[in-house]
């Protein structure tokens, strides 16, 4: 089920998963504008991987798949550039996209409603260990972590989506994967191929 939307668009040459934190540098007009609007409205952008052109300059040709990002905070750098700092929330698909006067790609998207989060799967309960190894080295506070998302399977998958040496193209195809089951299954896969 999907329900549709008008979205600023920030493209990058990276992927952003639900969940996922990341830090944005702002410095072109049109980027301004949109964090401009975003302060006003209340709402998020999207980041889509970047297919053709460049972060800077000239509007690039994003992903087909994007995630909502929502600014968690904001700073002004020691060079005077804009620093963002926003958490990947929804998933959508981009339908058509179009260019304002400034540069901005606006786009018609829909939003993918995600079914209730299914729990791990035995098969793939050696990933809910791995993600737990992963974030102990990370520091994070394991506490803080509710214990019922340990079991979920689409958390697990978005978790390691963002933490595992992926490229970007691999990240992108975990993004556009609806089921959360072989999302994670194409991450065991990965790291079977991946072990010495």
């Amino acid at each position: 089920m999907t329900t549709q939307a008008d979205l600023p668009l920030f493209p990058l040459h990276t992927v952003l998963v639900p969940g996922a934190a990341l830090g944005i540098r702002v410095f072109e007009p049109r980027y301004l504008d949109l964090v401009r609007e975003v302060g006003r409205s209340g709402g998020g952008f999207g980041v889509c991987m970047i297919v053709e052109g460049s972060e800077a300059g000239a509007a690039a040709t994003p992903a087909a798949w994007g995630t909502e990002a929502l600014i968690e905070d904001f700073d002004q750098g020691p060079d005077g550039v804009l620093a963002l700092q926003v958490r990947g929330a929804r998933r959508f698909q981009v339908q058509r996209t179009r260019v304002r006067d400034n540069g901005l790609v606006m786009a018609d998207i829909d939003w993918v409603v995600e079914d209730e989060s299914p729990r791990l799967r035995p098969e793939h309960a050696l990933l809910g260990e791995l993600l737990v190894r992963i974030l102990e080295q990370t520091d994070a506070d394991l506490n803080a972590i509710a214990k019922p998302r340990l079991q979920e399977a689409a958390w697990i998958g978005w978790r390691l989506a963002e933490l595992l040496p992926l490229v970007n193209e691999q990240r992108q195809g975990l993004l556009q994967e609806r089921d959360p089951h072989a999302r994670l299954q194409w991450i065991l896969d990965f790291v079977s191929e991946s072990e010495p």
